[in-house]
């Protein structure tokens, strides 16, 4: 069975790293742990590194992660759906909201919970995601502070998840802008400008980041201590806190061109045989124990650099070992380092295993 496992030393390691860079300059931060998919081992690994606040788009992974320390402070980072009113309310002490008829909801079900509920104003600011338009910013917030149980606890944005839209220092001294607009109509304080996620990282450590810029949500970054300006390894950073392990259960000499007539795989694509080089050419073939039902072979890079993917169906791929330098045997493991969605599909994999080394 392939397993995905997760390296403790080196968690700790980025999170300590993390963890300096922000209260070293006054930032609060959380994790965001939507990679984990819920998965209760891991997620009492990132409570277990000291964190106060966790993060999440998904209100179950909130209710687990309260069974596990009712004293984190949980987070649903999205804005929230009519239907989950009650139980955001019930798991989430703050969550993203970019609508009035959506918090007048959540300030009802408060009430009727005896609950402050925290609410973070997502503002729009050219990623095309969620959040409200800047111009409607104003009369937005005044409606919210006359709610009865609602706690405006902070503005914030998101950018790069939809459009790829970088959040550069310009956008961020424009969300800075924002809060000394709300603060000087309205006479208040605004505790948490939340504009940074792990791509804003960088900004930090060019000792860019607009001092009003105060919250910071991390996933990627943690967990794969990625640059993502420029998509290097972040100095002083683990990239492999995760990595896959599969076993062969296959490795036979064969044609490198299929033979018969072609239609389209389960995937959807059909062989190319344009190369006309590879007609009578073989390869020493391997087949390890993981498929498109846990993964996707874009976002694996294996090990041994002298391994090719092929391609993969339903629950089994295709790996060239012609030209490596090991003499692998059949129940030998093939270990990959993952990118983040590859993570992301091998943990929402119930195939997979989830082991800690």
């Amino acid at each position: 069975m392939a397993f995905i496992q997760l390296y403790r030393e080196k968690l700790k390691e980025n999170y300590t790293f993390l963890n300096t860079i922000f209260t070293s300059r006054n930032i609060e931060w959380g994790i965001v742990s939507k990679l984990l998919c819920g998965n209760k081992i891991y997620l009492k690994e990132i409570i277990a590194l000291g964190t106060h606040e966790i993060l999440d788009s998904r209100v179950s992974n909130l209710r687990k992660i309260k069974s596990i320390d009712p004293n984190i402070q949980t987070v649903y980072i999205k804005p929230p759906a009519k239907r989950s009113i009650e139980s955001i309310v019930k798991y989430a002490d703050v969550s993203f909201n970019t609508e009035i008829y959506t918090i007048q909801m959540l300030s009802n079900e408060a009430k009727k919970q005896n609950k402050t509920h925290k609410v973070i104003i997502m503002i729009e600011m050219g990623d095309l995601r969620e959040g409200v338009m800047g111009e409607e910013l104003v009369d937005f917030y005044g409606q919210i502070l006359q709610m009865p149980n609602i706690e405006i606890t902070g503005i914030g944005t998101n950018l790069n998840c939809l459009s790829g839209v970088m959040p550069t220092q310009d956008k961020l001294i424009q969300l800075s802008l924002y809060k000394q607009l709300i603060e000087a109509k309205f006479n208040i304080i605004i505790p948490w400008v939340s504009g940074g996620t792990s791509v804003a990282i960088p900004l930090i450590l060019k000792n860019a980041r607009p001092m009003a810029i105060n919250h910071f949500r991390v996933g990627e970054a943690l967990f794969f201590g990625k640059d993502l300006f420029t998509g290097e390894t972040i100095q002083g950073m683990h990239d492999d806190v995760f990595k896959l392990f599969t076993e062969i259960i296959e490795i036979t000499e064969k044609p490198d061109t299929p033979t018969g007539e072609l239609g389209e795989n389960v995937a959807g694509n059909t062989f190319s045989m344009n190369d006309t080089e590879d007609f009578g050419g073989t390869s020493l073939r391997a087949i390890i124990d993981i498929g498109l039902l846990d993964m996707q072979p874009q976002y694996l890079d294996a090990d041994d650099p002298d391994i090719t993917i092929i391609d993969a169906s339903s629950d089994m791929l295709v790996i060239d070992i012609s030209n490596s330098k090991k003499n692998y045997k059949i129940g030998d493991l093939i270990s990959f380092k993952i990118k983040y969605m590859g993570a992301l599909y091998l943990l929402n994999s119930d195939y997979i295993e989830k082991t800690i080394a």
